[in-house]
């Protein structure tokens, strides 16, 4: 839809992004099973997280607790409302559905609490953009396959998928099946995203990263998100199912050119990869020469390439708070990331995590899929960790309201480019506990949690200055995003 110069397109959708196992805490209620994320102790910036399938008691596991949004969701979803949500991206736990992912039938008192929320955000008018599996693998299932690296867990996945799918149909329209699905070209995305644990008090980053075992991981979940794409467009012609990376920005540390060849081999396989083959529907032809030198052996059968074919994408969704740089240089500075760190950028500012604060390179990552897919966009997750405190009742996030207004002015200026933006949810729109290290101080939310790092205090929600800072950019369609000034 064309727009005015300066202006978002009328049917733009405006939210927030959350995951159940950040929020919903409830995490043993009402006939739900433990997942991997209920096994990973709260760490933090200094000491990353560990997993204990265990569930040795000595340690804190911060998503038995979340923000409590389980029995909060109502008063949550209102609060949405009236700051103007059109959409709200969320996950669906699996461990609800199937508590340990192999149970014939699924567990009604699950199924009831999803349709529960999908109608309160349908009585505000508010669109669900659902994550079928958001970094909560069944710990069972972990345990007893060895994650995703198992193609037994393809034909388990289809019927949690399935039944979700048919059970939802007539609220849901945007469906997600894997939550940044790049993360597994990366050694941490060994445990989030391959649901591998490799003995009990092992570290999110494994000591040995075993790369053909994540690239077989993510093979099997090609397979089945293309599974799930085939099955929706053939039995539910109006919904949608995306696919959604972490997106990576990376820039050259110098013009020498081994600096911008680097960079350019990492956006292949950490960004490009995954999107060419849910958006393409094939193996890119650079994973040959990849496979070849890592050694390793990715079989794709005739029925297989068929499926990938036939199972692609409608839109493409991504994740993104920083950019970092790549050299061949030693020596340099490093900078941090949520799944992966770099070469600290000169010319940029960082946050107190380490993280650059780069709205630029939102911008460019817009014009780099549109330019290469040619397929709608939705800017899935995209905030700041930050430590807010209370003065008088009010938390005056000034530093969260300037990094917002820089990357909305990012996506207003893709727009203008050309690009074909349908969405911005801002992550967590409400303070939740974060997947790295596990801490609630680490906070992203328009909405304060009365919440510590230890599950500690009344869980009361206060709206920050950022809340109302939003609520008057969806007001205005974007146009006041530029400028700000409390409306009393």
């Amino acid at each position: 839809m064309q727009q005015d110069k300066g202006s978002f397109p009328d049917d733009f959708l405006w939210g927030g992004a959350v995951s159940a196992c950040q929020t919903e805490g409830g995490w043993n209620v009402n006939g739900k099973g433990a997942s991997i994320a209920d096994c990973m102790a709260l760490g933090d910036k200094e000491e990353g997280r560990k997993c204990f399938p265990s569930l040795d008691k000595k340690y804190i596991y911060p998503s038995h607790y979340g923000n409590h949004f389980y029995e909060h969701y109502e008063e949550d979803i209102k609060l949405f409302a009236e700051a103007g949500f059109q959409c709200f991206r969320m996950s669906v736990a699996w461990t609800r559905i199937f508590p340990t992912g192999e149970e014939e039938t699924p567990n009604q008192a699950g199924l009831d609490y999803y349709r529960s929320v999908f109608e309160t955000c349908r009585k505000y008018k508010i669109e669900p953009i659902v994550t079928i599996l958001h970094y909560d693998l069944p710990l069972a299932l972990a345990m007893k396959y060895e994650g995703w690296s198992n193609p037994k867990l393809i034909p388990l996945y289809e019927k949690y998928a399935k039944t979700i799918i048919d059970e939802y149909a007539d609220l849901v329209v945007y469906w997600i099946p894997f939550n940044e699905i790049n993360c597994l070209t990366l050694p941490l995305g060994t445990v989030f995203g391959g649901g591998i644990i490799e003995k009990e008090g092992c570290n999110i980053l494994p000591e040995q990263d075993d790369m053909e075992r994540r690239y077989r991981c993510l093979h099997h979940q090609f397979l089945a998100a293309a599974w799930v794409s085939a099955y929706a467009h053939e039995k539910y012609p109006h919904i949608r199912v995306g696919t959604m990376i972490a997106y990576y920005c990376t820039y050259p540390y110098s013009c020498r050119p081994e600096d911008v060849r680097m960079a350019q081999e990492h956006h292949k396989i950490h960004n490009l990869l995954c999107l060419d083959v849910r958006l393409k529907g094939k193996y890119p032809w650079y994973m040959k020469k990849f496979f070849r030198e890592n050694k390793i052996s990715i079989t794709c059968s005739k029925e297989e390439k068929e499926l990938l074919q036939k199972g692609t994408a409608d839109f493409c969704g991504f994740s993104y708070y920083f950019s970092n740089c790549i050299s061949g240089q030693q020596g340099l500075e490093s900078s941090m990331g949520n799944l992966m760190a770099g070469v600290k950028n000169p010319y940029l500012k960082q946050s107190e995590w380490g993280w650059q604060i780069d709205a630029e390179g939102l911008r460019i990552a817009l014009n780099e899929l549109y330019g290469r897919y040619e397929v709608p966009l939705m800017v899935l997750e995209n905030g700041l960790g930050a430590r807010d405190h209370i003065e008088n009742g009010k938390i005056q996030d000034t530093y969260r309201i300037a990094y917002l207004k820089e990357h909305i002015n990012a996506v207003k200026e893709a727009l203008e480019d050309g690009a074909d933006v349908k969405a911005y949810t801002a992550w967590g729109c409400i303070d939740l506990v974060g997947v790295s290290t596990g801490e609630m101080d680490k906070r992203y939310g328009i909405i304060y949690v009365d919440f510590d790092n230890k599950g500690n205090g009344s869980g009361k929600r206060i709206p920050k200055e950022s809340y109302y800072w939003y609520r008057q950019v969806i007001e205005s369609g974007g146009k006041e995003s530029l400028s700000y000034e409390r409306k009393r």
